[in-house]
This record gives structure tokens, sequence and C-alpha cells, in this order.
């Protein structure tokens, strides 16, 4: 296992960082709290020149081809800027699309994305179906040529904005609750499809999206009907190890931001930092962070080489999701009642940790996933 970056990953990771202290400094994402895309069109435009969008998508469809450390190394730099845009959403939506979709789907989709043509986001929570539940009750049943489904989702990224909504629907009932579930290419603006923004703490752009007799063509199938399950259990471990990362570059500039102020504020006629509290604190704080990166980067290396990381996946998913709250509990401490007010960045760092800690499985979630893969 090398988690060194080669020279490309060094100057993308550079390059992610420039483009964002330029484009979006934290005036600018406080801004964008309130928009509806989360960012402009014209930084979309941008990123999608940049080839952002399409940085893991195969060369054939116009995509870098690169893998899951690259989009790591993406999501990292956005997690430490607090960048908010449907960038996630949609890489993700093609990640599946890349997984599950036919030849013509994958020409007549990913091409788009990569140029910043679609916005898409993922549909497969439910209100008894978190957590990666197979207990799906959103039902898609055949009228002719078509499919009609019915059905209500929950926590879905920026579907009201999304040109396709990539859906969870179950076709059929099996042996187990895993089979019978189908993915379809939904419009995201088709009739009987309605969003409602849900009010979370980080602001992020979550929605409740109700499906009221959808009709698709039966082409809006991705992949074979009733065996969506694997290929979301796969688009899960990469969207778990991509929202890692976000969470890893968010410590980083928590625990730097902490460090400084520690330096720079005196107290009794000393640095905050030269009591040995505040300096255990920090040095807690420094373990989580190269823990953190060290677990992520690993489960993202074993991802990219093609190789089982299940157990991995989940070790980085429930370490990183427990070292957010450590840290950004102990960066509000060494601040203060400072660090609790809205005009303060830590308290942007914190609502993202919290709210980006419960998506894809929380801790608990995860770590019951590594109890099952060491055989307990």
């Amino acid at each position: 296992m090398d988690l060194e970056f080669n020279k490309e990953q060094q100057l993308l990771k550079s390059s992610v960082q420039d483009f964002l202290k330029k484009e979006s400094p934290m005036t600018v994402v406080r801004e964008m709290l309130s928009d509806e895309m989360g960012c402009s069109k014209k930084v979309w435009k941008k990123m999608a020149e940049l080839g952002w969008l399409g940085i893991v998508a195969p060369d054939e469809y116009e995509g870098l081809e690169g893998n899951l450390i690259d989009l790591a190394i993406i999501m990292e730099e956005m997690g430490a800027a607090c960048f908010t845009s449907p960038f996630f959403s949609t890489v993700i939506s093609g990640i599946a699309v890349n997984e599950a979709g036919s030849e013509d789907q994958k020409k007549s989709i990913l091409p788009k994305m990569v140029d910043g043509k679609l916005i898409m986001t993922l549909a497969t929570d439910e209100s008894e179906a978190w957590f990666g539940s197979p207990h799906i009750s959103t039902t898609a049943a055949e009228d002719g040529d078509n499919y009609v489904i019915n059905g209500t989702k929950l926590f879905v990224l920026n579907a009201h904005i999304a040109d396709k909504i990539i859906c969870l629907a179950r076709t059929s009932d099996g042996e187990k609750p895993e089979d019978g579930l189908t993915f379809f290419i939904v419009d995201g603006k088709a009739d009987g499809v309605t969003c409602h923004m849900l009010d979370t703490l980080a602001n992020d752009k979550q929605n409740e999206v109700i499906f009221e007799n959808v009709k698709v063509p039966k082409s809006s199938v991705l992949g074979e009907v009733g065996n969506a399950w694997d290929a979301l259990e796969k688009v899960k471990q990469f969207a778990s190890v991509a929202k890692s990362a976000e969470s890893l570059g968010g410590l980083v500039s928590v625990l730097d931001m902490t460090a400084k102020y520690a330096k720079d504020r005196k107290q009794f006629g000393r640095p905050l930092g030269g009591f040995q509290v505040i300096a255990h604190y920090l040095a807690d704080m420094m373990v989580d962070v190269d823990g953190s990166r060290v677990i992520t980067y690993k489960a993202a290396w074993l991802l990219s080489k093609g190789l089982p990381a299940e157990k991995e996946v989940s070790m980085a998913k429930s370490f990183v999701s427990e070292a957010s709250q450590r840290v950004t509990i102990n960066g509000h401490q060494i601040h203060g009642a400072m660090g609790f007010c809205d005009e303060h960045d830590m308290h942007l760092y914190y609502r993202n940790a919290k709210t980006t800690e419960m998506q894809f499985g929380d801790s608990d979630y995860h770590l019951e996933k590594v109890a099952v893969e060491i055989g307990l």
C-alpha cells in the first residue's frame, strides 16, 4: 500500500486548493448557504472545465479516468474550504450509472455530466430504510412499456435542482429484502416528482422527494431489473470514503485554526497553548487528524485497486465520524464562547462535521458492519 500522492495528484491537490481559495472564500461560503444551488453557475462551469466532474468517469465518456484517491483529494479540499455545490451528489450518481448502466445509458448521461450539463443525485433512503436497510417501500409497477413509481425518499441531496434522480425502488418481492430492488433514472422535473427542502444543521440542501404515479419508460431502468443491491453497496462504499475525505478536510482546517488561535491568544501573560491541558487537547486533535487521513486513504487505495474493502470502508467512516466529534468539540473548547457564534468559522465546520457524520451510515452502523466482517 502506497499512500504517497504521485505528481499528478499533488498537482490536483494544489490546484483545487488554489481554485477554492479564489472562487470560494469564507465570505462566499456564507453567501452560498442561502443559494439554491450552493454555488454559482459560473463556478460550476469552471469546475466542469477543470475536469472535476469527470474525475472518475472513463475516458471513453470524456472523463479523466481517475480513481477514488483522486476523488478523495478533491473532497478533502472541499471539506477544508466548507465548499458547497452539487459536486458530490452528481459524481456519486455518475458512478452508479457507470457501475450499473447500459452502454447507451453511459453514452447518453456521462459526457453531459462531465461537461456540467447535468446535475444528478441518488435517492435511496426512506423512513424505514435508512443507513443501507433493504426494506424499501417505494414501488415501481410495470405498466405496458413503462414503470410507475410511487413512494417517498428522504435526505436526497440537491434533488430540488437535479436534472436526473437515480431512484431505488422495489419491482418485486423476493426471498430476501435485498431481492427485487431496481434503479431507475428519473427526470428531476417529471410529472409527479415533488421536492421539499429539509431544514438541516448545515443547510446542505437535503430534500424529501415524493414520487406520485411517476411514469418512466423501461429504458430508464439502470442495470438489471430486481438486481440493484450489489451495485448500490459498491456505490455506497465509494460515497462513504468520499464523505470521510470531506470530513478529514474539515478536521485539518479546524486543527490549523485552533492551533493558530492557541499560539496567538494570550492568557495570564502566556500563549494559551502554553498550558498543558490546551497543548494536550491539540495533540489529541493531531492524532485524530492523522488517524483519519491514514484510514481514509487506505480504504480509497483498496477500492482504487479493485480490492475487497468493505471492512476498511466501514472502519474509515466510523473512525472519522467519531474523530469529527472529538476534534470539533475540542476546537470549540479552546476557542471558548466565540467559537459558538455564527460569525465564527468554527461553527460552520462543526455543523458540516455533524451532517457528514450521518450521511451513508453513522459510526454505530459502520461499527456493526466491521463486527460482521470479523465474524462476530
